[in-house]
C-alpha cells in the first residue's frame, strides 16, 4: 500500500493508471488483514488510517472517531470508505456516514462480515461467543484483563455463564492460532469450534473499491 505525496494528491486525487485514491478509515483490528489483501491483490491505489482497536470495547465512541478522521483526511482523496460495521453503535455509525456521504461494510459487526453477512444472518447462535483472528491473538486484553477475569476468576461464570461455545472464525489457516482459540475456549469453560472463513465480505467490499 502506498501513498503518493500531499502536492500530487491536491493536483491530481489519482493513482498509478488514472484510478482515484481512495482513503480507508478503519478498525485497528482490521488492519493485518487489510494489508494482507491489499499486498495481496496489488490494490496500491487503498490507502488504511486505523483508529484505535480499543473502541471495540467503546463502541459508543466509534461514530464521533471516524467523523473526526474522515473531515481531517478526506480532501486529499478522490473517495472515502469505512471500514466498520455497525459494530455495536446502534446504528449511529452508519447515520453518521450517511451524513457525510461515505459508504461503510455492511452488516451488524466483523463475525458476521468476516463469514459472510447472508451466511451468518441464517444462524441461530445467541449462545455462541465469537474471536477472530485479532482477537485470539489480543484475547487478554480484549477479554481477560477488561473483565477482571485475571483477578476475580469468579467472574465467568457472570459474563460467559449463558454461552455454550466459542466459535473460533479464522482469517488465516495458523496452527499456533488454532490453538491458542482452542486455549481461550477452555479458559471459558466453553466448547470449541473452528471455522475458516476468510476474510469474507471484507474482501468482496475491497474488491469494489
Amino acid at each position: 500500500m502506498t501513498r503518493l505525496d500531499d502536492q500530487t494528491l491536491t493536483e491530481t486525487g489519482l493513482a498509478p493508471e488514472g484510478r482515484g485514491r481512495v482513503l480507508l478509515i478503519g478498525c485497528g483490528a482490521l488492519a493485518r488483514e487489510v494489508l494482507d489483501l491489499t499486498a495481496a491483490n496489488g490494490w496500491d491505489h487503498l490507502d488504511l488510517h486505523c483508529l484505535p482497536a480499543i473502541l471495540h470495547n467503546h463502541p459508543e465512541k466509534i461514530p464521533a472517531a471516524v467523523e473526526a478522521a474522515v473531515t481531517a483526511r478526506r480532501g486529499d482523496y478522490a473517495e472515502v470508505f469505512v471500514l466498520y460495521a455497525d459494530c455495536g453503535t446502534g446504528g449511529l455509525l452508519q447515520a453518521t456516514c450517511a451524513r457525510l456521504g461515505v459508504g461503510m461494510l455492511e452488516g451488524p459487526h466483523c463475525y458476521s462480515f468476516f463469514e459472510g453477512n447472508a451466511v451468518f444472518a441464517g444462524r441461530d447462535e445467541m449462545t455462541a461467543f465469537y474471536l477472530t483472528d485479532f482477537l485470539v491473538r489480543q484475547f487478554d486484553a480484549f477479554v481477560t484483563r477488561p473483565l477482571g477475569l485475571d483477578r476475580h476468576p469468579q467472574l465467568r461464570d457472570m459474563y460467559f455463564g449463558n454461552y455454550t461455545k466459542l466459535v473460533y472464525q479464522a482469517q488465516t489457516d495458523d496452527p499456533d492460532l488454532t490453538e491458542k482459540a482452542r486455549a481461550c475456549a477452555a479458559f471459558l469453560k466453553l466448547d470449541f469450534e473452528r471455522r475458516f472463513t476468510g476474510y469474507g465480505d471484507l474482501e468482496v467490499a475491497l474488491k469494489h473499491l
